[in-house]
């Protein structure tokens, strides 16, 4: 996911795909404690699009005055 394509998304949109992110990351770092996965680089770069959503929301938010 790139930076310009989270900046153009709302506030609420960031919101849901922080929380979608968070679940698949949950479910894949679950099934690499039991099983072997597909692709482990995958882990690292859900974890990196959290942290870029996440930015993106906390820049929006210290402008606005939250």
């Amino acid at each position: 996911m790139k930076g310009t394509e989270i900046r153009e998304m709302t506030a609420q949109e960031i919101a849901e795909r922080i929380q979608q992110l968070q679940e698949e990351r949950f479910r894949l770092r679950f099934r690499s404690a039991t099983q072997q996965l597909e692709n482990p680089t995958l882990l690292r770069t859900i974890r990196r699009d959290i942290a870029r959503l996440k930015t993106v929301q906390r820049a929006r938010d210290q402008k606005e005055g939250r």
